[in-house]
């Protein structure tokens, strides 16, 4: 009999087929003593397979490239760290194998993150997917992953660590489901990059039975357990319309009556620039820097790299707007060079601009590599701090550019909710605000974005942050001044719709979203997504506000 399950929706498209789990994820070793004699060899047991580990991820993340790149690299970091090794080491010295000692050292690396705060909590996922890949190397047995299947399927886990979501065949994974995650984790993100329909935060998600036929709506959310040939008739008429809409659609983004609004693409360097240049994107709205960083966490990047990262991308947009963000390092993206190493709470602490202002040398290196790469290019460069508090925040950035010879417009990111609050002070110091809507979520509601238990929290139709969303965009056009958001809320469809009539004057999302984007857009006018954005806010949860928003814009 046909049954409905309902989780959080992150990736647009349906996907009906049998159901096939992730493989279970590595046992807990023995405990076994080893002899003293063993220990050195133990130990150099334990650094072959966190190196080979290591160099597995950066492989995966060559070959995904992107913004998926940026996080397998990260992951590499994690397995190499020199902190996590010695510990390895002193489990080895008194008596442990390598595969406890590593499972040991990792688990005690696990509670210190679970309890440091939001952003590291949320790497927990990750730290447990590199443990595990070390200990099945040791113990010889294979890697947790996507299981093998000749037949196309739709793939059910706990939670996806990025280095399996980065390389899914979409030719054979046709879906993917979760119990864990919300709408802007690591898993979410890269499957709206590859284009697989996905629903995260599905509670029993773990108990659907092996080959279970089951159909993912990953616009709603909704999953239909053993659908009806009607149910599946009826979904699939609605996947062709949906592509119909796409192929229909094409140029700027415009409201049907003609009011524009600039959609721009999320690039995490310039190996993403080709899917935004395809996807007809009319510049990039947010381009993260923080892949060039990711390469040494010892020492940043020359001046002479960073400018042929930028130059790249700057040149696939002739005429166009490119809003680069400035690096945003700390928290979930610690540097070695950079970052303390003894913060209570990162998440709380030195992340950001604030990173940056305490080391003035590595902003100055990025504006002026930005600086030259913007020479003699018809582009239209605007350059972006992470996490502004204040009007103090905005001006130091403002004053470094200037002192760069940076030829561009100043924005700041708005992340955290005093940005919002105070916007119209912020803009008397830059040129433009960008709404970060996952960080903003995140700090609005105390609810980290990697946490599924947490997850309504972290939707981005909560009406709370559209209150926050609708007090920048008002305090930008009292000023004259732009207000985009570039956070994962621009790559919903009908969330861009009320974002439009909230006043927001461009959207930037993965290159995936944006012919989703740009066709619905096409189909309301202004004055119809004011009352949608109207209707959302007066509603009380994030769920009655979307259906609110639908009601206006479908006419009932």
């Amino acid at each position: 009999m046909e049954t409905t399950l309902r989780g959080v929706g992150v990736s647009h498209g349906v996907a009906i087929g049998e159901v096939r789990h992730m493989g279970t994820a590595v046992l807990e070793p023995p405990a076994k003593q080893i002899g003293p004699d063993d220990a050195e060899r133990e130990q150099g047991r334990a650094r072959q397979a966190v190196e080979a580990v290591a160099a597995d991820l950066n492989a995966r993340g060559n070959l995904a490239g992107g913004e998926a790149q940026a996080v397998l690299e990260a992951q590499a970091m994690i397995a190499q760290d020199p902190e996590l090794m010695a510990d390895v080491d002193r489990r080895v010295a008194v008596g442990s194998t390598a595969e406890r000692a590593v499972f040991d050292a990792f688990s005690h690396y696990r509670e210190l993150l679970a309890g440091a705060g939001e952003y590291m909590a949320g790497r927990v996922a990750d730290l447990d997917d590199v443990r595990n890949r070390i200990v099945a190397r040791l113990l010889g047995v294979p890697m947790p992953g996507v299981p093998d299947s000749d037949e196309p399927y739709v793939l059910i886990a706990r939670d996806l660590a990025p280095a399996d979501t980065a390389l899914l065949d979409p030719a054979l994974v046709l879906g993917f489901v979760t119990e864990e995650g919300g709408p802007t984790s690591h898993s979410a993100i890269l499957a709206r990059a590859l284009g697989v329909p996905a629903v995260v935060a599905l509670p029993g998600a773990g108990e659907l039975a092996e080959g279970t036929v089951i159909a993912v709506d990953g616009s709603t959310g909704e999953i239909f357990v053993d659908p009806s040939e009607e149910k599946k008739a009826e979904l699939t008429r609605a996947a062709e319309q949906r592509k119909a809409a796409l192929a229909a659609s094409s140029g700027p983004g415009a409201t049907s009556d003609g009011h524009k609004v600039p959609l721009l693409a999320n690039v995490g360097g310039p190996a993403d620039v080709p899917a935004a240049v395809e996807a007809g994107a009319e510049g990039v709205g947010l381009f993260r820097t923080e892949f060039l960083f990711l390469d040494d966490s010892k020492q940043a990047p020359s001046e002479a790299k960073q400018y042929e990262a930028y130059r790249a991308v700057l040149e696939a947009f002739p005429e166009g707007r490119v809003v680069v963000r400035v690096l945003d390092a700390g928290a979930d993206k610690p540097l070695d060079f950079l970052t303390p190493a003894d913060e209570p709470n990162p998440a709380l602490g030195v992340r950001g601009l604030r990173t940056l202002l305490d080391h003035p040398e590595v902003l100055r290196t990025q504006l002026t590599a930005l600086a030259k790469a913007a020479e003699g290019l018809p582009v239209h460069l605007e350059v972006m701090a992470p996490m502004v508090a204040d009007r103090t925040d905005a001006k130091a950035f403002a004053d470094a550019c200037r002192e760069a010879g940076l030829r561009a417009k100043f924005g700041a990111m708005v992340e955290i909710p005093s940005a919002a609050l105070r916007a119209r002070s912020i803009l008397q110091e830059v040129e433009f605000l960008s709404l970060g809507t996952n960080d903003l979520a995140q700090y609005t509601f105390a609810a980290d974005r990697q946490v599924g238990a947490v997850s309504r929290l972290q939707d981005p139709w909560q009406p709370a942050l559209l209150d926050l969303v609708a007090l920048s965009a008002e305090a930008a056009k009292a000023e004259g001044k732009s207000c985009g958001v570039c956070g994962e809320a621009a790559s919903d469809p009908l969330l861009a719709c009320v974002l439009t009539g909230l006043g927001v004057t461009s959207l930037s999302m993965g290159a995936a979203s944006i012919p989703y984007v740009r066709a619905t857009l096409a189909k309301y006018t202004l004055a119809q997504c004011e009352r949608a954005a109207a209707a959302a806010r007066a509603a009380d949860t994030a769920h009655d506000a979307r259906m609110a928003a639908q009601a206006v814009l479908s006419g009932e």
